[in-house]
């Protein structure tokens, strides 16, 4: 069994058992979270169930197991003939969590 989750901007497949890292979500080490918004939903029987645009009722049950920041993302502007030269680093904040179970 798998599902098509939207999570922050992003859709990801998951499955009960994967660790997935995703945009920043509220809750500490060891919280559960529930994601509501399942767009698409395969059973044990591999007859898929898509929402439109989500499926009512559906929704993906996690473990929160960290906060964490990402690799540093380097953003250098330059102008050529100007001097102009500006370098600024951003780490985006993400959570790292672990799909319990699917339920339909």
């Amino acid at each position: 069994m798998y599902a098509v989750i939207e999570t922050g901007g992003k859709q990801y497949r998951v499955e009960p058992g994967q660790v997935l890292v995703v945009e920043k979500l509220p809750g500490e080490p060891g919280e559960e979270l529930t994601f509501q918004n399942l767009l698409m939903v395969v059973g044990d029987e591999g007859e898929p169930v898509v929402g439109t645009p989500y499926v009512p009722g559906a929704k993906a049950l996690a473990t929160v197991l960290g906060q964490e920041r990402g690799k540093k993302i380097l953003v250098f502007k330059y102008k050529p003939k100007s001097n102009y030269r500006r370098r600024q680093g951003h780490r985006q904040s993400q959570t790292r969590v672990r799909i319990d179970r699917i339920e339909l």
